[in-house]
């Protein structure tokens, strides 16, 4: 069994994904799951498709929301690679230098 470090650093080999990546991936699937930024009785209805993310990935990325809403965007890698489906692996890989753009678009999220 490979240990949790070799396991990061072969996902990082293999996908070119870097630490910040994946935090901004987690703000953004916070986003997703809660685009009012936490702000009670603000309901916000999303087509994510504007901001380049397919309905399925889109679920992925609410689920993943939902599981680290108010963490820290820090997750392990390999934990958070687990958890994408495939189809969410290689949107991530391929937008993964504009997922900051998707954080810019909506309020920070509310962590009083």
């Amino acid at each position: 069994m490979v240990n949790r470090k070799e396991e990061i650093v072969k996902i990082q080999q293999e996908t070119g994904l870097k630490p910040r990546h994946f935090a901004d991936l987690i703000r953004t699937a916070q986003i997703v799951c809660d685009p009012g930024g936490g702000v009670s009785g603000r309901i916000l209805q999303v087509d994510w498709s504007s901001f380049g993310i397919p309905d399925p990935v889109a679920e992925n990325l609410k689920i993943l929301g939902q599981q680290y809403q108010y963490a820290s965007p820090h997750v392990p890698i390999d934990t958070v690679w687990q958890q994408l489906t495939p189809d969410t692996r290689n949107w991530f890989m391929e937008h993964k230098e504009e997922l900051w753009q998707i954080e810019e678009a909506f309020p920070a999220l509310d962590e009083d």
